[in-house]
């Protein structure tokens, strides 16, 4: 084992990591400041229709113009299509259907205006709030408030990476923000702390074995002791994802993989953002104190 822990040096270049990091995360939050998420209406407000119907786009804009329903987006698979529109009155809706023939009405979802906003809110409470617990407890657990600064900047980096990736799909494919990708994005945040503080755990192990040993030796050597257990349990959760992405319905599909991604990131984090943070900081430290 001790022949390993010489060969194996990956703390070695914490540095190269964070560059790593950068060229993942800079793109996608450069959309997410320029082009921002394509909300659904959980978060607008609004209804969405899905009609299983043989006729024209055309037809679907213009009848809905002399309804006076406002359309925001028209997509088509086949003969379903699904109508992204204003709030519609039930009385309304009905005028609308009836002028297709033979339309079987696929599912009809409505969220006022008002619901959506009170939904935005909570979303962003429920994040700081769990952020907030978990740099206190960690913070607590280990007696540094740099653990817990370490992890909660690791959690913003696989928040980045997940919110970046979907504002890419939501400019390039159209794909759309919902409340599950809400309970995705919470999700994540959870299991790149459980991994984190796995790290950080084997960190204070060793500090008291090793004492005299250099700080970045010792997350070197965490990191190499824990990073096989890591990746062999974040790989059973992969490739369970991946086969439910591939055989699963529509519904769910971008939730799948916005647990795929967040899953992905939040084991390099554990390993490549969160130790290599702690590294920083401490040499930081010592060059002020000098």
């Amino acid at each position: 084992m001790a022949n390993k822990l010489k060969i194996l040096q990956p703390m070695k270049y914490w540095w190269l990591y964070f560059i790593i990091s950068l060229v993942v995360i800079i793109p996608g939050t450069f959309s997410l400041i320029t082009r921002g998420l394509k909300p659904s209406i959980d978060f607008t407000g609004g209804t969405t229709i899905v009609w299983e119907v043989n006729t024209e786009e055309s037809k679907i804009k213009d009848f809905a113009k002399e309804d006076g329903i406002e359309i925001r987006e028209v997509m088509q698979k086949g003969n379903v299509w699904t109508i992204s529109a204003s709030p519609i009155e039930k009385e309304i809706y009905q005028k609308y259907k009836s002028q297709f023939e033979g339309v079987k009405e696929l599912s009809y979802d409505a969220v006022g205006p008002a619901l959506g906003s009170e939904l935005i809110k909570k979303t962003v409470t429920a994040i700081l709030l769990a952020a907030s617990l978990i740099l206190f407890y960690v913070a607590y657990r280990f007696k540094n408030i740099k653990f817990g600064i370490s992890a909660i900047l690791a959690m913003l980096h696989d928040s980045l990476v997940l919110l970046g990736v979907f504002s890419l799909l939501g400019v390039y494919l159209k794909v759309e923000v919902d409340t599950l990708f809400v309970t995705a994005l919470l999700t994540i945040l959870s299991f790149s702390v459980h991994d984190t503080i796995v790290v950080y755990d084997r960190i204070r192990e060793l500090k008291k074995k090793h004492g005299y040993l250099e700080f970045e030796e010792i997350v070197n050597r965490a990191v190499v002791e824990t990073m096989g257990r890591s990746i062999n349990n974040s790989l059973t959760i992969v490739f369970m994802l991946l086969a439910m992405y591939l055989l699963g319905g529509d519904s769910t599909k971008w939730f799948i993989f916005a647990l795929l991604i967040g899953t992905i990131s939040g084991t390099y984090s554990s390993t490549f953002t969160a130790a290599p943070i702690l590294i920083a900081w401490d040499k930081f430290s010592h060059r002020i104190k000098k």
